[in-house]
């Protein structure tokens, strides 16, 4: 059980699900930056036991994937040479499904964006949703036969590639402008999904929900992760605050609500005593 005061536990994971850093939230809350890791070991663990036990059995119609890139301790290019090659090392992906009409996420895996994470992701996801779906992912060769593997006949699955390019309006100095999307490249892989739902739309903003929320996925600063096994516990708590406790500006309401996974939006205090109701068993 953690000693903390129920009141700094809400501020401290108030802080984090906002997107601050781990010294940032010490500066703001006065705790010890030792005291906010356990705190985040204790309920991002609660939060993963928690998504891993509750997200099974779901019907989903429209399902988005699609991988975002971090790096733990260093970029692999950085790495000293005794560290490469380790899945905890390095350049990390994130791996996620989210539900199309409900904002669910649902499956998410930590890795290396490799043939054996596909396969890990997919298979987790498959194990997931028990209907037919339809599946849309990017133009990563890797889903094709995991996807096929995974889900079996009931599945129609397309895939969505956008070529990038320059407004050849703009000045010569692009160091820090976006690209812009020159074409769209909607196909059928298999099975016969619908062409008007062929989308990757959803998983890409919630990509950009991430970056924004988690302050180990901004780009361009120092504040990344130093052990893999926080960077799971923070996506955890990215998660399950996302799904249980953060109200959809479209929906008007939590996906979890939206799912029919739970009849109440979420609180701070309901994820500070996870780890509690997790140990007594009593978490549904």
């Amino acid at each position: 059980m953690n000693r903390l005061p129920l009141a700094t536990r809400v501020q401290v994971l108030s802080a984090l699900v906002e997107g601050n850093s781990i010294r940032g939230t010490c500066r703001m809350t006065g705790v010890a930056k030792g005291t906010v890791l356990k705190l985040l070991a204790d309920v991002g663990d609660a939060c993963d036991q928690y998504l891993n036990d509750t997200m099974r059995d779901l019907t989903c119609v429209r399902v988005q994937c699609d991988e975002i890139w971090s790096f733990c301790h260093a970029k692999e290019r950085n790495l000293k040479p005794n560290l490469r090659g380790k899945d905890s090392f390095g350049d990390l992906w994130t791996w996620v499904a989210i539900d199309a009409d409900t904002k669910l996420v649902i499956s998410w895996v930590l890795g290396k964006r490799t043939y054996d994470f596909a396969q890990i992701f997919t298979r987790d996801l498959a194990r997931r949703i028990k209907s037919y779906v339809q599946l849309t992912t990017d133009g990563l060769g890797m889903y094709k036969e995991n996807v096929k593997r995974a889900f079996g006949h009931r599945v129609d699955y397309g895939t969505e590639v956008k070529v990038f390019g320059f407004d050849e309006s703009e000045e010569p100095d692009r160091k820090y402008s976006p690209l812009i999307v020159k074409e769209m490249r909607r196909t059928p892989v298999f099975g016969a999904p619908d062409p008007n739902h062929i989308s990757t739309a959803y998983i890409e903003r919630q990509n950009l929900t991430m970056r924004m929320q988690m302050r180990r996925f901004t780009r361009l600063t120092n504040a990344f992760s130093k052990k893999a096994h926080n960077l799971q516990r923070a996506l955890a708590l990215h998660f399950m605050h996302y799904n249980f406790a953060r109200v959809h500006s479209t929906l008007k309401t939590t996906p979890a609500i939206a799912h029919g996974l739970t009849d109440r939006k979420w609180t701070l205090q309901d994820l500070a005593n996870l780890p509690d109701l997790m140990g007594e068993g009593l978490a549904a």
